[in-house]
Order: structure tokens, then C-alpha cells, then sequence
């Protein structure tokens, strides 16, 4: 069985998946392009300010009436945490889901009502929360938001199925709590610098590119029809897709030679040495020529306000020979986390 932190990533990427799959199978860099322009208005409109009551139709189609600006609001999901604090919100958010990266610093003392296995829901409605920000079904939340709802708990789905949409989640996000405006200066903020990232390796090389999740009981990737998959391609890459049930065969993977292996596992033990010594690996490209990059996983995987940061992440290892500082600055190193420690706890992606 695959390790808890992949099977919180392969929920998160069937959501993304199936959702695709509803438009006909088609990439979700065409059925939803990131669509503002790269020379956006320096000074452009605010929202107008949120009244309340306030319907919204949250990413399942459920209608949500909030009756008034929340003052108390839990989050289930990291990605939906860090858009609440990155709008300005995060002092309103009274239980969060619980957070292997434990990110921002400031949600550290926000109390846990959930984990990738559960919600608390006994513990949500004791904390008397104006709103609740659930990931979706496929995040075993189903059952909690039918009880949350229940118990006249208003409860907003979101998930992004694309880079489109999670920039339209942000958006969803403000609005629900409040702070539109703060949420329409991210959303921005996040398509220009995507746009301009994406701008640099537009014309240049499109290497194969192999992005392992986990090699526990299988090979894993994400496959193409996701927000990930989706990424890569924007890195300026040419993805090695996995199939729906996100695994690739090794025969499959030799096949079609990656000239990169990003190791999304690097964090839970994953090395260079390690790739090389795998039976039948040796012949691949990458492995050949050494192009086995470690990356961080959490940031590339995560549909949050530091999208940015994974898409910048991606381009650093598959295009070192890119500039990109300009944009998004170079990361300082993070502090190192035992792999032992990093297994002990249950992570989501999103």
C-alpha cells in the first residue's frame, strides 16, 4: 500500500481528473487557460465590497448563504489555510486541517479538527465557526460536510481542477469571507508572475520529463489530465503521464526514456543513488547523464497561493539554464526533516 502521503495526492489529483474527464477528456490546458492578460492595468478596479447575506455556488455547485461576514472560519484543506492567511484572514480561522509543512508559521497555534484520515466534526461545531472550507468529496469529507450542513454549519467546497481554477478559488475564497479585494490583488499577483515564468521557457527545449510521487508498491505520477500535469507543461517540459490510477509500468517509463527525473519523494528518503541502483533504471537518460533533481514536493503539489513558487521550482530543475530570480527569488534552503519523522504524519496535498 502506498504511503498516506500519496494516497492524499492521488485524491487530490482524481478530483482533478474527474473533472476533466466531465469536459471530455481534453488537457486541461485547453479546456481552462490561465486567461489575464500579461499587461494587466497597473491600477485596475477593486471588487465591489461583499454585502452580506451572501450567496455563493461553491466547485460542487452547492448554493452557500453565509449570513454574515465570518469572524469564524476552519479550513480543511493546507491550500485553502494559506489563501486565508495570504488574504489577510488568517486571524478569523479557528480550526485548520492538520499540515505536514505547517505553513504559514502563523497557523502553527490554529487548532487541529482534522487529518488526511478524518474531521472532527464534534470539534468543528464546538468551535461555533461562521464558515467551513472543505476540499471536496474525494478528501474522505463528504460525510463531514453533510453533517456540518446538518447542523446548519455553512460549508464551501473548493477544489482546483487546473491553474484557472485555482486562481478562481482564491477569488471564491474572498469573496466567501469577506475580502475580495485582498483576494483579487492575489489572484493577480499569482497569474502575472505565472504568465511571466511561463514567458521564459515558452521557445526553448521541451525535455521528458518523469515527476515521481512515490515508488512504494508501484511507480507513481501524476497523470496529464491535472493541475499538475498541467504545471509541468508550463515548466516547459513534456511529462511523462501515469495512467488513471496514477501508476506508470517500469517498461512503460523505459519506453519513453525521461531526460529528467524530478524526485517529489526526495523529503521521504528518495535520492540520486538510490534511483541508479533501481533494477532497469540504468538505461534511462536521465539517469545516464545524472539529471535526477530533487525538488520540493509541498510546493509543487499544493494549489495555494505559492503555485508560483512550484511552478518557479519546476523551471529551476528542469531549466537551470533559465533566469528566473527576477520573478520569483531563489528559495533559502529549507530546515532538513528526517524521513522517519516526515512518514509518522498524515499529509493532504491540497
Amino acid at each position: 500500500m502506498a504511503a498516506p502521503r500519496l494516497r492524499a495526492l492521488i485524491v487530490t489529483v482524481a478530483l482533478a481528473a474527474s473533472a476533466c474527464a466531465g469536459q471530455g477528456g481534453a488537457s486541461p490546458s485547453t479546456t481552462a487557460p490561465i486567461t489575464i492578460a500579461t499587461t494587466a492595468p497597473t491600477n485596475p478596479p477593486s471588487p465591489s465590497p461583499v454585502a452580506f447575506p451572501l450567496t455563493v455556488t461553491d466547485d460542487e455547485g452547492t448554493a452557500v448563504t453565509i449570513a454574515a461576514r465570518p469572524t469564524k472560519i476552519v479550513s480543511l484543506t493546507p491550500a485553502t489555510t494559506e489563501t486565508l492567511f495570504a488574504i489577510g484572514a488568517g486571524s478569523r480561522v479557528v480550526g485548520k486541517v492538520e499540515d505536514i509543512a505547517n505553513y504559514p508559521p502563523e497557523a502553527a497555534n490554529v487548532p487541529v479538527v482534522a487529518t488526511f484520515s478524518g474531521v472532527d466534526v464534534e470539534k468543528i461545531v464546538a468551535a461555533q465557526p461562521d464558515l467551513v472550507i472543505s476540499g471536496g468529496a474525494g478528501l474522505t469529507q463528504s460525510d463531514a460536510v453533510d453533517q456540518l450542513r446538518r447542523a446548519k454549519v455553512p460549508v464551501l467546497v473548493s477544489y482546483p481542477t487546473s491553474l484557472a481554477t485555482a486562481l478562481a478559488g482564491v477569488r471564491l475564497i474572498g469573496k466567501a469571507v469577506g475580502s475580495s479585494a485582498e483576494a483579487e490583488q492575489l489572484a493577480m499577483s499569482m497569474d502575472q508572475r505565472i504568465q511571466a515564468l511561463a514567458a521564459r521557457v515558452a521557445g526553448g527545449s521541451k525535455p521528458r520529463v518523469f515527476y515521481e510521487i512515490d515508488t512504494t508498491g508501484g511507480i507513481f505520477t501524476p497523470p496529464a489530465q491535472s493541475i499538475y500535469g498541467e504545471v509541468l507543461k508550463l515548466a516547459g517540459s513534456d511529462p511523462i503521464s501515469g495512467e488513471a490510477n496514477y501508476s506508470i509500468s517500469l517498461e512503460k517509463l523505459v519506453a519513453a526514456d525521461p531526460e529528467v527525473i524530478l524526485l517529489g519523494d526526495a523529503a521521504y528518503g528518495a535520492t540520486a543513488d538510490a534511483v541508479k541502483a533501481r533494477p532497469g533504471w540504468g538505461v534511462m537518460t536521465a539517469v545516464k547523464k545524472g539529471r535526477i533533481v530533487p525538488i520540493d514536493d509541498i510546493v509543487v503539489t499544493r494549489p495555494g497561493p505559492r503555485l508560483v513558487d512550484g511552478l518557479a521550482a519546476l523551471i529551476r530543475a528542469i531549466h537551470p539554464e533559465v533566469s528566473i530570480d527576477d520573478i520569483v527569488p531563489a528559495p533559502t534552503p529549507a530546515p532538513t526533516v528526517a524521513p522517519s519523522a516526515i512518514r509518522s504524519t498524515l499529509a493532504m496535498a491540497a
